[in-house]
């Protein structure tokens, strides 16, 4: 039982690390993306030659 005096604490930071991270994900725009991956998977003009 002693050992759930590590790991309580342990979870909960990382859950509030996982959370600050989420929350830093969202106030920088990572989210953003006003034309959305199913409108560019649909589009026809692809490069053949894509940089390596």
């Amino acid at each position: 039982m002693e050992v759930l005096a590590y790991l309580i604490p342990i979870s909960i930071g990382l859950g509030g690390l996982g959370l600050l991270a989420f929350i830093w994900a969202l106030t920088h725009r990572q989210y953003d993306d006003p034309k959305g991956d199913a409108a560019r998977m649909l589009n026809t003009d692809y490069d053949d030659h894509p940089k390596v």
